[in-house]
């Protein structure tokens, strides 16, 4: 099931990677062509608002970066796939490999979350409560987007916690 789940993420990842290169290409067409807006409504629609523009695309390229670079994050850690500095320990027995990821662990990454699960919660929870949305013709509820940061930093904290207790286990 896991393994399903995981692929499902990287194509959905894909999709939206996709997704950004199409926005940036319409973009940098229309704005060569000074077309904008690009598309105009009658009635406000959720997350575009009463047009899309140039300002809507930039917006949207950003978003996506966000979400195609940050939620991953957790699978990348979980897949053990993420940057360390090897040199460290690359002659060292498995034990004291757990140990020094281990500290890694605590050093940094708790220290971490506990400064920015909170902040991006609060920066997520003032955006939706004040009903943000671009000031410049951009995309409108940027809560959803700002809801990322505190969803992607909790995937990416749900695994360094299971990492942390497997490399309490492995340093033993």
């Amino acid at each position: 099931m896991l393994k399903g789940l995981q692929t499902a993420t990287r194509n959905l990842l894909a999709v939206a990677l996709i997704a950004m290169m199409c926005g940036i290409v319409v973009q940098v067409l229309f704005s060569a062509l000074d077309i904008n807006p690009i598309m105009t409504f009658d009635a406000a629609l959720p997350v575009l608002g009463k047009a899309v523009t140039l300002n809507s695309l930039l917006d949207l390229q950003w978003h996506l970066l966000v979400i195609v670079g940050l939620v991953p994050a957790g699978l990348v850690w979980a897949m053990n796939k993420h940057v360390r500095v090897d040199f460290l320990y690359q002659t060292r027995c498995a034990r004291a490999q757990a140990r020094i990821d281990l500290l890694g662990n605590l050093i940094f990454a708790v220290p971490f979350f506990a400064l920015g699960l909170p902040a991006a919660w609060d920066f997520a929870r003032r955006a939706w409560s004040s009903g943000e949305g671009s000031r410049n013709g951009g995309l409108n509820d940027l809560w959803l987007i700002k809801a990322i940061l505190p969803f992607g930093l909790g995937l990416l904290a749900i695994a360094v916690l299971i990492e942390t207790l497997r490399l309490i286990r492995a340093s033993r």
